[in-house]
């Protein structure tokens, strides 16, 4: 699905254009120092710790909501197949309720739960795509997600 901009103009996701624009507009507080604390990770992480961004920077960096991506995904049988993750944040979803899907995480196998086999279940609450200057001046785009992780009891 692409980014999400109604003709009306009235969608709460077309106001939402730059990072400052998504924390302002995100009402958990924890939420809001997830994403916050996320990016700067992901920034040290993809520029390998050589890059400090300043909040300025930050919070004008350029950012596009989507509810819904087309992920590549592994199937029973090993086989690589398509699905449709959809994620409305706290939006409505065809006029019901919100809907953000859930998706399986595999953990590192040092956290392989018994039933689970080493994957926890993860909520989706928020995807975008930002892009992000490299050195050379190049701009690389990246989709990202924040999800909400589950908690197993007794081991999984």
């Amino acid at each position: 699905m692409g980014p999400q901009n109604r003709r009306n103009g009235k969608h709460p996701d077309t106001i939402i254009k730059d990072f400052r624009a998504l924390l302002n507009n995100t009402q958990d507080a924890t939420h809001r120092a997830a994403i916050y604390s996320g990016m700067q990770e992901f920034i040290k992480h993809k520029s390998r710790n050589k890059m400090y961004i300043l909040d300025e920077q930050l919070n004008a960096m350029e950012l596009c909501i989507y509810h819904g991506i087309k992920v590549q995904v592994e199937g029973l049988q090993g086989e690589r197949i398509s699905q449709m993750c959809r994620c409305t944040g706290s939006q409505s979803w065809r006029g019901g309720d919100r809907r953000n899907d859930w998706m399986w995480k595999k953990q590192r196998p040092v956290r392989c739960y018994r039933a689970l086999i080493g994957r926890l279940r993860w909520q989706l609450q928020l995807l975008f795509k930002t892009k992000l200057q490299t050195e050379d001046g190049a701009f690389v785009k990246y989709w990202l997600a924040m999800a909400l992780t589950t908690i197993p009891e007794n081991s999984g």
